[in-house]
């Protein structure tokens, strides 16, 4: 806050000679000797890299220390202000949900895994906070951000897939008109889980535009793909980019799911999705199964990544998005983080 200089008090009592009565009330409301007007404040930016680091065997590392880390932002070392490897950090985690046709064949599946994924992230515990998006031709912020799963629940539970297939539109709405919890992106961080295959006809947006803006908002995704029973949709790869431009993973819990499972026919039908027939239940638990195991690989990760942050120093650079590289001393490891951030927003 600036302090008025005491001068231009003596300016104001030479004004009130000339100025009249009427017009002199104002001013002399402001003759006090602590007077205090606002100042902007201009923030240097903070940046935030959430980091998974995996063994050979895709198991998570969780013992390292702030020293096993290189951040490099535009190829330039950057000095770690904060590091944590504590569980369970505060995050508001978008639950995206494809309601579209082709969402129809497995319904049950599905919700049970949405359902289920909730559950495990809102604990009910207010740091741990989601917001539901359903997305089909339109996307729709269904239930704006709480602590409460039951809300979101409650309202899976009444959905029912139709339509066309609005992703991209949904990330914007992730991004752009929900509920915001102080402190955002920095703590609690952001995160966005989809359940759907990638399949886009109907948004308004398109991919580039919400990974930049993803970016912009430091939004990590993640995504438990829908592809069914062997066949790789030509979706599949906008799952990806999503998840890997912005430090995520996606999961494919239908890939081979016929491998060695009893009950399942070669012989493939067209009554809707060029399904499979199904001859006994172990089909059926093979599914829920491999669905489960997604969301313990995704939760997991979510609630044990490593936390960075930094105020970039990369002198003369006057670039809008930087590169990040994150670097661990320990070999046989795999890192995942974000790979890119900007440095303003429009």
């Amino acid at each position: 806050m600036s302090r008025i200089p005491r001068w231009t008090f003596v300016l104001a009592a030479l004004l009130a000679l000339t100025i009249p009565l009427a017009l002199w009330a104002p001013l002399a409301l402001m003759a006090q000797d602590e007077i205090e007007v606002p100042t902007i404040k201009i923030g240097v930016t903070e940046v935030v890299v959430p980091v998974t680091v995996t063994d050979s065997e895709d198991r998570f590392v969780s013992n390292l220390k702030q020293s096993d880390f290189e951040v490099y932002d535009q190829n330039i070392r950057q000095t770690l202000k904060f590091f944590t490897a504590e569980h369970n950090q505060p995050v508001v985690v978008g639950f995206l949900m494809d309601l579209s046709n082709g969402m129809k064949v497995r319904w049950k599946e599905y919700h049970e895994t949405a359902v289920e994924m909730v559950l495990s992230l809102l604990t009910g515990d207010k740091k741990f906070q989601g917001y539901l998006i359903g997305y089909s031709t339109q996307a729709e912020v269904m239930v704006d951000t709480t602590f409460d799963a039951d809300k979101i629940v409650s309202k899976l539970d009444k959905v029912t897939p139709a339509g066309g297939a609005a992703l991209y539109d949904a990330i914007y709405l992730a991004c752009t008109s929900r509920k915001l919890v102080p402190g955002e992106p920095v703590e609690p961080r952001r995160v966005l889980v989809i359940v759907g295959d990638g399949h886009d006809n109907a948004s308004s947006h398109t991919l580039e535009e919400v990974i930049e803006l993803a970016q912009r908002t430091q939004l990590t995704i993640y995504a438990i793909s829908t592809d069914a029973y062997g066949f790789t949709s030509p979706y599949g790869k906008n799952l990806r980019r999503l998840a890997e431009e912005t430090g995520g993973r996606v999961e494919t819990p239908l890939e081979n799911t016929y491998d060695n499972t009893q009950g399942f026919l070669s012989r493939p039908s067209d009554e809707g999705a060029f399904e499979f027939k199904v001859g006994t239940g172990g089909f059926q638990a093979k599914i829920l199964g491999s669905m489960f195991k997604s969301i313990t690989n995704i939760a997991g990760e979510i609630t044990t990544q490593y936390l960075l942050r930094y105020q970039p120093n990369t002198p003369g650079d006057e670039s809008l998005r930087h590169e990040i590289k994150v670097h661990v001393n320990l070999a046989n490891t795999k890192v995942r983080a974000r790979s890119f951030y900007y440095v303003a927003n429009p």
